[in-house]
């Protein structure tokens, strides 16, 4: 995929077509599978070009988005791309019940940030809310996004944590998203429904992700935060070629997978880079800690390859965005937070 990659990004437009190109591979394990595509969660970060991803790949197929749609203008952006789009608080189990039952599901709904204020809506937006969905889609394929948080931190001599590795993470948010994945696996022992369960880490995306913030931070004198100093990354669109490949595996037991770059990612050798981009010098604040969250991307390198976009193109990319004043959803990753508290 590299050889038709631009060497830099020049608009939104462009990059929106970028995170939904569908690969080779998305097209073929679509078209194997019988039925059409909901997208519950379809506002978020991710959800829209996962949503024109998944119509690329698969034209014939429906592709139906599901949100509460509070942001304006997203409605129809979605259905300029053909989604069809049904507004939802997916936190009322009557109107969860009363939505068209599709062969296929990708669950992307979640609560984090703001979680240390209303600890409550946190595990009702990741435990209630999955439960919820488990039953009413109890004859689906259903991809859940989960996230790597649900893992204990490892040591940065360490390949990552393994999809088998006991699950012991620190704060409530993270514990929320263990019980996410306890609800669909609960419900798929007890309805025989095939799931896959996708621990995601840092999906990159120009407007926001590690790399937006480590170059944010260079770029405007503003010290880079070093105890977290290691993490896994991938590109979005990687991420959602992935998330969407994987219905084809959906599996009784649910499929555990880790979905992220392959390469551990220096913070410190991040922000280096970025200074150099730049011709800036970063400025660096704390000392990097023995441990962090990472994962093992082995099976997912073995079930799907090495992601399309390389993690350098990545560095290229973002240096290049906020150069040109490209747009920044002023989300930050809070990649640094070590205690769970969001």
């Amino acid at each position: 995929m590299d050889h038709a990659l631009p060497t830099a990004i020049r608009d939104e437009d462009e990059l929106d077509e970028l995170l939904s190109r569908p690969s080779d591979g998305l097209v073929s394990a679509l078209a194997g599978l019988d039925g059409d595509i909901t997208i519950l969660g379809v506002g978020g970060k991710m959800g829209p070009t996962l949503a024109r991803m998944a119509k690329r790949a698969a034209p014939h197929k429906r592709v139906i988005g599901v949100a509460r749609f509070s942001e304006p203008g997203l409605k129809e952006k979605l259905e300029a791309w053909q989604i069809e789009t049904v507004a939802c608080d997916l936190l009322d189990a009557s109107a969860v019940d009363a939505l068209e039952k599709t062969a296929n599901v990708v669950f992307m709904a979640g609560r984090k940030f703001g979680s240390s204020g209303n600890q409550a809506l946190t595990w009702a937006m990741n435990v209630h809310v999955p439960a919820l969905v488990a039953q009413a889609f109890r004859d689906s394929r259903i991809v859940a996004f989960s996230t790597a948080c649900v893992y204990p931190f490892v040591g940065v001599t360490q390949p990552g944590a393994r999809e088998d590795t006991i699950l012991n993470p620190p704060g409530e948010y993270a514990n929320s998203c263990v019980g996410r994945e306890r609800m669909f696996e609960h419900f798929a022992q007890r309805h025989g429904t095939k799931v896959a369960l996708i621990r995601l880490s840092y999906a990159i995306d120009m407007r926001y992700g590690v790399l937006h913030d480590v170059a944010r931070a260079v770029q405007e004198g503003v010290p880079v935060r070093l105890e977290s100093g290691h993490c896994n990354v991938i590109w979005q669109g990687d991420a959602n070629d992935v998330a969407l490949r994987s219905l084809a595996l959906a599996d009784n037991p649910p499929l555990i997978l880790n979905l992220s770059g392959p390469e551990l990612v220096g913070i410190r050798s991040l922000a280096r880079r970025f200074g150099e981009l730049f011709g800036r010098e970063p400025v660096f604040e704390g000392t990097e800690q023995p441990e962090a969250w990472l994962v093992d991307t082995s099976l997912q390198q073995n079930l799907f390859g090495y992601p399309g976009v390389p993690l350098p193109r990545l560095v290229e990319w973002t240096a290049a965005w906020l150069k040109r004043g490209g747009r920044s959803l002023d989300k930050p990753t809070h990649f640094e937070v070590r205690d769970g508290t969001y």
